[in-house]
C-alpha cells in the first residue's frame, strides 16, 4: 500500500533529523516583484561607480589570502 505524502515527507523528516540535520528557511528576494529590475540596476550601477572610484582591489587580495592563505599563487 502506498502511504499518503504526508507521511513520507514526516518520515523523510524524521529520517534527515535522525542524521543530525534540521531544516532551515531561507528568504531571498522576489525577482519577479514589480521594482526588482530596477533595484538589482541601481544596485549594481552604484557598485560599479564605486570601482571606478576607489580603482583599488586590495579588498579582493584580502580575501584571496583569507581563503587560500598567503602564499597563494
Amino acid at each position: 500500500m502506498v502511504q499518503p505524502v504526508r507521511s513520507r515527507v514526516r518520515q523523510h523528516r524524521d529520517n534527515l533529523r535522525a542524521q543530525g540535520m534540521r531544516p532551515v528557511q531561507i528568504w531571498v528576494p522576489d525577482t519577479r516583484a514589480a521594482g526588482f529590475r530596477d533595484e538589482a540596476r541601481r544596485q549594481s550601477l552604484a557598485v560599479n561607480a564605486a570601482d571606478r572610484r576607489d580603482g583599488s582591489l586590495d579588498f579582493l587580495e584580502a580575501i584571496e589570502d583569507d581563503l587560500f592563505g598567503e602564499d597563494a599563487p
